[in-house]
């Protein structure tokens, strides 16, 4: 029990949705490069963490919320010296944080810039539709600029579980 992910949660306390960060019973993070096999691995990395948290049912749903802030963090929050930036620090961090009833995916990038959900009627159009799935598929998302020492923002989104179920109802046909 404890404090297991209360001290990595400090940075993004600001950036959540009013959910107690003491009572987080889950926390993971991993740190991207700035290379796109980073949406490949944080979608990974989501799989192994959902199945050690018995939340593999809802994996679908919260890898495509993950693969597209992974990648607007990518395309739209890196300034152009990423390459050497990432030496340091990767810039970009995916957390996945489970409450009891509440799972939350955060990407943590330098930019400074509100995320932006583009009008578009094109809907074969690959760029700007990011965070209409995200709307879609996620119960409810948003965004934070970092305090402190941390520069950057916080891209969140939040999805409501089933108490004390780790699959859905009905599924052992």
């Amino acid at each position: 029990m404890g404090t297991n992910g209360s001290t990595m949660l400090e940075p993004l306390r600001q950036g959540l949705p009013p959910l107690d960060p003491a009572a987080v019973s889950n926390a993971a993070s991993c740190a991207l490069p700035a290379r796109y096999e980073a949406v490949r691995e944080a979608r990974q990395f989501t799989r192994r963490t959902l199945d050690q948290w018995e939340l593999g049912y809802r994996f679908d749903d919260v890898c495509l919320v993950v693969s597209e802030l992974v990648t607007n963090a990518l395309r739209h929050a890196l300034p152009a010296s990423a390459q050497r930036m990432a030496e340091q620090t990767p810039p970009v961090r995916l957390h996945l944080m489970r409450w009891t009833e509440r799972l939350v995916c955060a990407v943590r990038d330098p930019s400074h810039d509100s995320p932006v959900a583009r009008d578009s009627d094109d809907f074969s159009a690959e760029s700007g539709r990011g965070l209409f799935l995200v709307d879609s598929f996620s119960d409810s998302w948003g965004w934070h600029p970092l305090a402190g020492t941390l520069s950057g923002k916080v891209v969140w989104a939040l999805f409501r579980l089933q108490a004390g179920q780790s699959a859905p109802a009905g599924s052992a046909d």
